[in-house]
């Protein structure tokens, strides 16, 4: 007779009935049960360094792949570590379910070991924030917590599973109802006569124009938005994690003028994209104040929001909207000789930036800077996989690397490239790039490892896509040792630390200057600053202790090489490039650019225009 099933058991039964492949998280006491569980049922187990990391790849992983991801974690400190994801997912909109143990249900308040009362301190910050009260609850309630994460708004659901609860054993009399697996959630169009009111208000236009938030990209519209845009004509502007729904070489493309483009347009359809800092709040004097804006949106809230219009705004899912609007438009396209003005500023306006942009790629300063690092690595990688493949994603963080790589990594599919996001989060990189390798190239079915050959090596890009992650030297050290969770889960990510020695820039013209400012007294004026890190830091080693490949490069030949052998590399690769320290820069995160006094708007549109 099979011994009866205990509480961990269970819940990775539970998590299996609802087809999760995946689990990040960190094992001990009591929650290692449970992932020894799932393993034997053939969930894979990503276990990592730190519980940030692990909650933020588990909502990237949410991200990519349209369902929730699953985060396991200890109770208390490890609780305190993954509300770090908690606060990622529901800023961002990214489903997760975050499993944590805790202590004895008997011990409450006595003082356990690491105890915490989960529920209360998270119930705010979550969608549902949940105990099993009974053995055989555990399925219902892990069924509804994911289902809860995933539906309507996309956010966290939380389950707090106590030490007696997982090791329990579950009585044979006891009746078990399994975890139902959670289909998509229903998708919500729009009223038709509101539909038809929008689609009127195009058909009038001078300067449409169709931002393409990360909303977009999460509903894998793609090609309906794609199918909207050819069929119009409309010009298109993806926000930072829009890009790719609609390839980033399209003619049709506006980035590059995004200033012009949202001071010139006078009907604005905005697809999965929150009126927040990142757009300027759809106010002038960035946004033409006439423009009529339509949000379409999953979440009520978010309509009228800021620059936005209450009456104007569409609650629904960006699919089938999308779907409705392009019925309504099929037969008409925008002319762009009715605002010759519009059309003319953003050929003017692309022109002047991209030729800025090229200027700027052939830089000989030594050390580098950005943009002639950004264009030996990217140069390379578009050589071993050109951009048609769809080979490559693209992971990026640090301000001045996220920011100005942006524009420079193209993308053709939505969910291929992942940065900061709304918090401008640092520390998301490595933990980012373990969830989209996770995603994208699976690896075989454990179950089955033991009876089957080795491996062979990656395929060609085509099918194995490579990760590659563009990290500032201080977003690096947030979650660095993640280098280990690569090498151990055997992901070939590429990454290249942007080293300039600082936050933001570094303070120091060379070693031997740098040496004299840590030596000097505090309070001197020649001192360290508060954005110093250490000079040249050699990160790259980091990857050669823990079984992978580290390059420390210099120059755009050295660069290149570095480049191409980590693409090859079955192993993570650290390509540590050193670039212009930047020394008395302004401190200033470009997609902040000032709008507020005159004195800074032309400086700030010219930052914008990389957005």
């Amino acid at each position: 007779m099979p011994a009866a099933p205990t509480g961990a058991k269970l819940i990775a039964q539970a998590l299996h009935d609802l087809k999760v492949e995946v689990i990040f998280g960190i094992v001990g006491i009591p929650v290692v049960e449970i992932a020894e569980e799932a393993i034997n049922l053939g969930i894979r187990f990503i276990g990592f360094r730190n519980e940030q990391a692990a909650s933020y790849a588990a909502t990237a992983y949410g991200y990519i792949t349209g369902r929730p991801g699953v985060c396991l974690v200890v109770g208390g400190p490890g609780v305190l570590h993954a509300m770090a994801g908690i606060g990622n997912s529901s800023v961002n909109a990214f489903p997760l379910l975050l499993l944590a143990g805790s202590s004895e249900t008997h011990l409450v308040a006595k003082g356990a070991f690491q105890e915490l009362d989960a529920i209360s301190l998270l119930t705010p910050h979550t969608k549902l924030a949940v105990r099993p009260p009974t053995l055989d609850s555990i399925p219902q309630v892990i069924e509804n917590a994911y289902r809860v994460s995933w539906y309507g708004r996309p956010g966290t659901g939380f389950v707090d599973l106590p030490a007696d609860l997982i090791q329990a054993s579950l009585g044979t009399s006891e009746q078990l109802t399994p975890a139902r697996l959670v289909e998509e959630p229903p998708r919500q169009g729009g009223p038709i006569e509101k539909i038809r009111t929008i689609a009127g208000l195009f058909k009038r236009a001078k300067a449409p124009l169709i931002v393409i938030g990360k909303g977009a990209a999460f509903a894998q519209a793609d090609d309906v938005i794609r199918d909207l845009i050819e069929s119009t004509g409309i010009p298109f502007l993806p926000t930072p994690m829009g890009k790719g729904v609609v390839p980033d070489s399209h003619p049709l493309n506006a980035a590059s003028a995004r200033s012009a483009a949202l001071a010139g347009a006078d009907v604005v359809l905005i697809l999965g994209a929150r009126l927040n800092w990142i757009l300027h709040f759809g106010e002038p004097p960035k946004w033409n104040p006439a423009a009529q804006l339509i949000q379409v949106d999953i979440s009520p809230e978010e309509i009228g929001r800021n620059g936005g219009s209450a009456s104007l705004g569409l609650i629904g899912d960006i699919k089938t909207v999308t779907r409705q609007l392009h019925a309504e438009l099929v037969h008409w396209k925008w002319d762009p000789s009715s605002s010759a003005t519009f059309s003319q500023r953003l050929s003017a306006s692309k022109a002047k930036n991209e030729s800025t942009a090229a200027q700027a790629a052939i830089s000989t300063a030594s050390p580098m800077t950005y943009a002639r690092a950004f264009a030996a690595i990217k140069s390379t990688l578009h050589r071993l996989s050109p951009p048609s493949e769809n080979g490559i994603v693209y992971v990026s963080e640090g301000a001045n690397t996220m920011d100005i790589s942006r524009a420079i990594f193209p993308v053709n599919s939505g969910r291929h490239r992942l940065d900061a996001g709304t918090h401008a989060t640092m520390g998301v990189g490595l933990g980012y790039a373990i969830a989209a390798h996770a995603a994208y190239n699976p690896p075989l079915n454990p179950k089955t490892a033991n009876t089957t050959p080795p491996p062979p090596p990656p395929p060609p890009p085509s099918r194995h896509k490579k990760i590659v992650a563009l990290e500032g030297d201080s977003a690096f050290g947030f979650s660095g040792l993640e280098v280990e969770t690569l090498s151990r889960a055997r992901m070939d990510v590429l990454i290249f630390v942007i080293n300039n020695s600082g936050v933001y820039h570094g303070d120091a013209t060379d070693a031997a200057d740098w040496t004299a400012r840590q030596r000097a007294p505090p309070g001197s004026a020649n001192a360290l600053r508060s954005t110093s890190l250490g000079y040249e830091v050699r990160y790259e080693l980091l990857a050669d202790m823990c079984g992978g490949k580290g390059f420390f490069v210099r120059t755009p030949d050295e660069l290149e090489r570095a480049t191409e052998e980590g693409f090859h590399a079955d192993v993570p690769v650290v390509v540590n490039v050193v670039v212009e320290k930047g020394k008395g820069g302004k401190l200033e995160f470009a997609w902040q650019g000032s709008s507020s006094s005159s004195s800074n708007k032309t400086k700030s549109d010219d930052k914008s225009s990389r957005l």
